[in-house]
């Protein structure tokens, strides 16, 4: 089914003078089972749209196939989704007679990104992480990205009423912590696909969500798809 059967008309990014403050209690999030909440993530209030989703066995099976190769997987793509990424990707993976969903799932999420965003190009990364590769809270400087994690635990975000903005950045002694409750910490599950609005977004500059890498045990791998517009 192609994207833009999925979703609406793309819409535009709002303006910094449409936004108002935030009580701290308003929830800047919206989670659904249906890819229709993910356009969600235009509207002013909300910095996370996230699609429930289990990952099938087809898809797992790719995953688990790029886990158990024994080698690394750092792909990076620019440019149309389509024919091209296809191929490119089944010319990295391992088995790849294993990993026709899990090709095919990416092409489809790179697509429905450039659909949503308006874009014929984007930037996408699949690594397999054994690491996390970004253990501090932070906010990322660019206006979205799209994120799931096929194998391993999800990214891991704050509340806006949970966090203290002012402990961001590089560490420092001077600082407080990030973090006001531990307990309010959110993570995302296998599957979800998600969209986290960044401070790069007009109008968002002081509410790109917060978020960070999961903690991995030992040998424990993550399977990784970061997309961004444009």
């Amino acid at each position: 089914m192609p994207p833009s059967s999925l979703f609406p008309a793309p819409l535009p990014c709002p303006d910094a003078t449409a936004l108002a403050p935030r009580p701290l209690s308003t929830p800047h999030w919206a989670e659904g089972g249906g890819i229709e909440v993910l356009p969600r993530i235009f509207e002013d209030a909300i910095t996370l749209a996230v699609m429930r989703r289990p990952v099938g066995s087809d898809l797992l099976a790719g995953a688990l196939a790029q886990a158990e190769a024994g080698r690394p997987l750092s792909f990076n793509w620019r440019g149309a989704p389509g024919v091209e990424l296809r191929t490119a990707l089944f010319e990295t993976l391992a088995a790849p007679a294993a990993s026709v969903a899990l090709v095919e799932d990416v092409v489809i999420l790179a697509e429905a990104m450039g659909f949503l965003f308006n874009t014929d190009t984007v930037g996408l990364r699949l690594r397999l992480l054994d690491a996390p590769m970004c253990p501090r809270f932070h906010c990322d400087n660019l206006p979205v990205r799209m994120v799931t994690t096929y194998l391993g635990p999800g990214s891991e975000w704050l509340p806006e009423a949970a966090m203290n903005r002012a402990g961001l950045g590089a560490p420092n002694a001077a600082k407080p912590e990030i973090v006001r409750d531990d307990d309010a910490i959110r993570r995302l599950e296998s599957g979800d696909v998600a969209l986290l609005k960044g401070s790069g977004w007009i109008g968002n500059e002081s509410h790109g969500l917060v978020h960070r890498s999961p903690a991995l045990a030992e040998g424990q791998p993550r399977l990784l798809l970061t997309i961004d517009p444009g």
